[in-house]
C-alpha cells in the first residue's frame, strides 16, 4: 500500500509539473524572443505557484494546525483556481491561435503589391541624404560591383522590415525596435486574453465566497403536511468546510444569515470542516448561535470520516445540534429522520434507512436528511416526502457541474423522483480553494406548503 501511495504521489508530481511547463511554454516562451529576460522569471513564477498548491493540499490532509499554515494554503489554493483556468484558456487557445494566424495571413496576402508590380525608384524617391551625397540611387535589391573601374549593378537579396532602414542609416537597428512576427503576436494576444480572463474569473470567485452565501428561498409542497405547518421553514445549510481557508470570521457570518430568516427549524447535513475537532474548535464555535424555535439537527458528511467522525458527532452534539444518525424525531406536524453518510462504511456503518424509518406513522409527511444527494432511490423506497442533501457543491469550479452530474443525480436544486422530492443545496463554503465559479454558494429556506385545505 506504501509503494502504491508513493507511485501515485509521483505520478501526481510529474503530470502537475508538466502542465506547468506547458502552461510556461504558451504563456511565457512563446510570447518572447529568444533570449529574453522575462523567460527565467516566468518560470519561476510558474514553478513557485506549482509548489505552493501541493503544498496546500498537502497541509489540508496533514495532521498540523490548519491556522498555523494559512501562510500557504491561502496563495496555494486561489492559485490551483487560477491554474485551472489558465490551462483552460491555453487549451482554448490552441484552437483559436491558428485562426488568428491564418486571418493575419490572409489579411496581409490581399493587401500585398503584386510581385514585379513595383517601379524601379527614380532620384526623387531616393533618401535626400543620398542625392546631396552624389550617391546614384539604386534599385532595390541590386548591390554595387567593381568591374574594370566601372560601376555595375547586379541583383542582390531585398531587403524587408527595419533592414531596410538600416541600410540607409548604416546602422542596425535596435533589439526591441524589431517588428513583431506574425506568430509573436498572435501568442501575445492570446496569452493576455488569458491572464486577464484567467485573473477575472478567480478574483469574482473568490469575492463571491468571502462575501457570504447568498439565501436562496424555495416553496415544496408536501401532500401529507398538515394545514396548520403550512409555510413552516427549514433553513438547510451544507458544507461549510471551515478549516486551512475559511476560519472563524466565515462561520459567524454563515451564523448571522441563517438566523436572519428567522427559520423554523435548521437542518445542518454535513461537511462543516476539513480536519480535526482538536485543531478547528475555535473555527467552530459560532455555530453554537443558531437558533430555530423546533432546534438545529445535524448529520455527518464524508468529510467528517476523512478525521474523527466519532469526535464531530460529539462536537455538534456540543454545539447545541441533535444529531440524528439513522434516527428519526417525530416533530409536532411531520417526522424529522436522518441518516450516515455512505463513507460510513468504511469503518462498518454508513446509511441505515430501516433503522431511521421502520416502524413510523406513514401517514405523517416524513423529511429526511442525508449528505449525499445518490441516497435518494432508498428513499423513495421507504416512502420519505422531502429529502435535503447537500455534497455536490453544484460543481464549485466550472466546469466541475459536468463532472458532478456523474455520480449524482441530483447536482442542485429541486427534483421529484417518484412521489419523492430531493432538494440539493450547493452548500455554504468551498472544499480547498475558496473559489466558486458558475456556481455560488448558498442557504436555502425551504417553505413547505400543505395541501390539505389551503
Amino acid at each position: 500500500m506504501v509503494v502504491v501511495s508513493v507511485l501515485t504521489g509521483l505520478a501526481v508530481a510529474w503530470l502537475i509539473a508538466g502542465l506547468h511547463w506547458y502552461l510556461w511554454r504558451r504563456l511565457v516562451r512563446d510570447t518572447t524572443r529568444d533570449g529574453s529576460r522575462w523567460r527565467i522569471p516566468g518560470g519561476i513564477v510558474l514553478g513557485a505557484g506549482a509548489i505552493a498548491m501541493c503544498g496546500a493540499f498537502g497541509v489540508m490532509f496533514a495532521e498540523v494546525d490548519r491556522a498555523e499554515w494559512r501562510w500557504l494554503t491561502w496563495p496555494g489554493f486561489l492559485w490551483a483556481a487560477l491554474f485551472l483556468y489558465l490551462l483552460l484558456g491555453v487549451l482554448a487557445g490552441e484552437v483559436v491561435r491558428p485562426l488568428l494566424l491564418r486571418g493575419l495571413v490572409r489579411r496581409d496576402a490581399g493587401t500585398a503589391a503584386p510581385a514585379g508590380g513595383g517601379e524601379m525608384p527614380t532620384t526623387a524617391d531616393a533618401a535626400p541624404g543620398a542625392v546631396e551625397a552624389g550617391v546614384t540611387p539604386q534599385p532595390v535589391g541590386a548591390t554595387v560591383g567593381e568591374s574594370h573601374g566601372t560601376s555595375t549593378l547586379r541583383p542582390g537579396p531585398a531587403p524587408t522590415g527595419m533592414e531596410s532602414g538600416a541600410a540607409v542609416s548604416g546602422q542596425a537597428p535596435p533589439p526591441g525596435s524589431r517588428p513583431l512576427s506574425r506568430r509573436l503576436l498572435v501568442s501575445r494576444l492570446a496569452a493576455a486574453a488569458t491572464v486577464i480572463a484567467a485573473g477575472a474569473i478567480v478574483g469574482t470567485g473568490t469575492y463571491g465566497v468571502m462575501n457570504g452565501p447568498v439565501v436562496r428561498r424555495v416553496t415544496v409542497p408536501l401532500a401529507k403536511l398538515p394545514a396548520q405547518a403550512h409555510g413552516l421553514r427549514i433553513a438547510l445549510v451544507s458544507d461549510l468546510h471551515l478549516g486551512p481557508a475559511l476560519g472563524r470570521a466565515f462561520c459567524e457570518r454563515v451564523v448571522r444569515t441563517v438566523n436572519d430568516t428567522r427559520p423554523d427549524l435548521i437542518a445542518v447535513v454535513g461537511d462543516l470542516a476539513d480536519g480535526t475537532v482538536e485543531d478547528l474548535r475555535s473555527e467552530t464555535e459560532p455555530l453554537a448561535g443558531l437558533t430555530a424555535p423546533l432546534g438545529t439537527y445535524y448529520v455527518p458528511g464524508n468529510h467528517e470520516y476523512f478525521a474523527d467522525a466519532d469526535a464531530w458527532l460529539a462536537r455538534a452534539g456540543e454545539l447545541g445540534m441533535k444529531v440524528l444518525l439513522n434516527d428519526r424525531v417525530s416533530l409536532p406536524d411531520f417526522d424529522l429522520a436522518g441518516v450516515d453518510d455512505p463513507r460510513g462504511t468504511s469503518i462498518g456503518r454508513g446509511p441505515d434507512f430501516a433503522a431511521a424509518l421502520d416502524g413510523r406513522d406513514t401517514g405523517r409527511a416524513c423529511v429526511l436528511l442525508a449528505h449525499q444527494p445518490v441516497v435518494v432511490h432508498e428513499s423513495v423506497a421507504y416512502g420519505v416526502d422531502l429529502q435535503l442533501s447537500g455534497h455536490t457543491h453544484g460543481g464549485q469550479l466550472w466546469p466541475g457541474n459536468l463532472i458532478a452530474r456523474l455520480p449524482n443525480p441530483t447536482v442542485a436544486g429541486l427534483e421529484l423522483y417518484g412521489a419523492t422530492a430531493l432538494y440539493v443545496t450547493r452548500g455554504a463554503g468551498a472544499w480547498g480553494p475558496p473559489v466558486r465559479v458558475a456556481a455560488p454558494s448558498d442557504i436555502t429556506v425551504l417553505e413547505l406548503a400543505s395541501l390539505q385545505g389551503v
